[in-house]
């Protein structure tokens, strides 16, 4: 699946030329002009990642990120500062309100293109093929095993897909429809409160480690090793 770029910039013809390098390398485009808009495209499906100007109508890069730090869900999308302040101490100011790094215009589209690569992988670093270990749970989604402490684990396709994500998504708060989105495929349709009945499933697959998958009440669930 395709990770989803918001792009907030108010200058039409850098908002168009984004909006194509991402496209062209494979990436959803959102685009939004202004503060209002950029809200808009906060909501769900959220985005992988936000490209985000310093300056735009109705607000700014830094109000908007103090917003986003402030929402349990939010606060987790990666953001990459877009901009033509180049002096040192906005910069400092953009990463001390949240902003995960900084591109200064004019910019080559290869080098922005590998920073927003580098930082999406530092918030998923694992490959899809890649043996996952966390604790005594092992999971291997070549071979499609799971097992704790060497006892193989007995779950249907779903839980496993369910599982697999988790591990490569540790520590952070997913809603019901975000789960539904990255696990079954945002062009089937299931209803929200499928997704609790797997997750029942998934702990009672987990044996006694069930605390692993975790009910952040009000924004959905969480995979993480720490109470």
């Amino acid at each position: 699946m395709a990770s989803r770029i918001l792009v907030v910039e108010d200058e039409v013809a850098i908002r168009d030329m984004l909006c194509f390098v991402l496209e062209q390398h494979g990436y959803e485009s959102i685009e939004a002009e202004n503060h209002e808009k950029a809200l808009e495209g906060l909501k769900e499906p959220y985005p992988d990642l936000i490209l985000l100007d310093w300056m735009f109508p109705g607000g700014s890069g830094i109000k908007l990120l103090q917003h986003l730090k402030q929402d349990e869900i939010l606060r987790q999308i990666p953001v990459v500062m877009l901009t033509a302040r180049g002096e040192e101490e906005d910069k400092v100011r953009g990463l001390e309100n949240g902003a995960d790094d900084y591109v200064t215009k004019p910019f080559s589209p290869k080098v922005l293109m590998a920073r927003l690569k580098a930082v999406l992988r530092r918030v998923n670093p694992t490959s899809l093929d890649d043996s996952l270990e966390v604790g005594p749970l092992k999971l291997d989604p070549v071979s499609h095993r799971a097992s704790i402490s060497d006892e193989a684990l007995s779950m249907g396709p779903t839980e496993f897909k369910l599982l697999h994500f988790f591990m490569t998504h540790p520590d952070r708060v997913y809603s019901r429809e975000q789960l539904l989105n990255n696990v079954w495929g945002t062009n089937v349709y299931v209803e929200d409160r499928t997704v609790d009945v797997h997750i029942r499933r998934l702990r009672k697959a987990l044996l006694d480690h069930e605390g692993l998958v975790q009910t952040v009440r009000g924004a959905g669930y969480r995979f993480s090793t720490r109470s």
